[in-house]
């Protein structure tokens, strides 16, 4: 490569770049899609993360307080220690799902053998709330009996095998998910808006009386949106990091990096072949916008993708962003690599593709 397409390279690069930086309205279309989806996930797993429940402890005994010591422990609740008053209160204003009640004779019971219940009065107005109760109440139990060892009259032992190293919150779960739609979202919206805005504003003509190669204008187009894109993605990366949402280490940095670079390129090319296309920015910014968050939810970026209706499963397979998703849920939180190669040649190939794609588009818009 000559001397005289390199600077031509990096003068298209700059100017896009200067452009990108002074244009605030096109970085809040990147930015804030993403950033209300996390605050939406935010509040939706404060919501529904753990159940908000009144605990009411009337036996003070030794088999009441570890009754009472293991569902504060249980991890699903949010507990209310509170009075059969107070209890009822937060009931009959929603602020409960549910009062669960240790009884006086609790112990006394528990150490003659005789049946033992505990109350438990649900508002079932929400199935998932309700179904959460509804697991959680016996195993919490469960421990119970298990806890008093040869002397409880049901003999439980428990034995858990997790596949995974450690539990992730469900906020955690969504921050990797957003930074692929960031990434999606910037690449196809930096890279369109900077290739349309050179039909727009007329500056195409001056590029092609310029002597420099169609290639140098492409290159330079595509190497600004990716740069923007990728050191964005790596910013919210980092503090993701900091905040403690995402914990990647040692080689996984890496990797975890070259998965948003992949994700990067592949929406930077699919960009810059959309702008070249339509030759308007407003239309651009729609499509790109709309392009990014259908190819999230059909990537399954939401949920657990196996645990989705077989048909979005289906189709998700035939989505960049699910191998995306793939990869980076397996570097950061379990520190793993399986099916890595795979998604890296599926992302590759994508991004490939898509490159060939925006150069094409480029190609026949600059020669019309």
């Amino acid at each position: 490569m000559s001397g005289s397409t390199l600077r031509a390279i990096w003068a298209i690069f700059r100017k896009d770049l200067a452009v990108w930086l002074r244009n605030g309205r096109n970085i809040a279309a990147t930015i804030i899609p993403p950033l209300a989806f996390l605050l939406v996930q935010a509040l939706g797993a404060a919501a529904v993360g753990r159940s908000p429940v009144a605990l009411v402890t009337l036996d003070q005994g030794p088999a009441g307080q570890q009754m009472r010591q293991i569902f504060h422990q249980a991890d699903v609740f949010r507990i209310t220690d509170a009075t059969p008053a107070q209890a009822q209160q937060l009931f009959n204003d929603v602020q409960v799902i549910a009062i669960i009640t240790i009884p006086a004779d609790f112990t006394t019971r528990v150490e003659q053998h005789a049946p033992a219940p505990i109350i438990v009065r649900a508002n079932n107005l929400n199935l998932d709330f309700t179904n959460d109760l509804r697991r959680a109440v016996p195993d919490a139990i469960t421990q119970f009996y298990q806890a008093q060892g040869s002397k409880s009259p049901i003999l439980v032992t428990m034995h858990e095998q997790d596949l995974r190293k450690q539990d992730i919150q469900l906020f955690q779960y969504s921050v990797l998910p957003t930074i692929i739609l960031l990434l999606t979202l910037s690449g196809l919206v930096t890279s369109s808006i900077a290739a349309a805005r050179e039909w727009e504003t007329r500056t195409v003509k001056e590029m092609l009386l310029a002597p420099i190669t169609h290639f140098s204008v492409i290159i330079g187009k595509v190497l600004a949106g990716f740069v923007t894109t990728f050191l964005l993605g790596l910013l919210v990366f980092l503090l993701a990091f900091v905040l403690g949402w995402i914990h990647p280490v040692g080689i996984y940095w890496l990797t975890s990096m070259l998965i948003m670079a992949l994700v990067a390129l592949f929406s930077t090319g699919l960009g810059v072949a959309i702008g070249a296309a339509l030759q308007k920015t407003q239309p651009v910014i729609a499509i790109s916008i709309n392009i990014a968050i259908y190819l999230f939810f059909l990537a399954g970026g939401v949920g657990v993708l196996a645990f989705e209706p077989l048909w979005l499963q289906n189709l998700a397979a035939y989505i960049p962003l699910t191998y995306g998703d793939h990869a980076l849920e397996q570097a950061v939180f379990y520190s793993a690599a399986d099916q890595f190669g795979r998604d890296v040649l599926v992302l590759t190939l994508c991004a490939l593709a898509a490159l060939g794609l925006g150069t094409l588009s480029m190609r026949r818009s600059i020669a019309g």
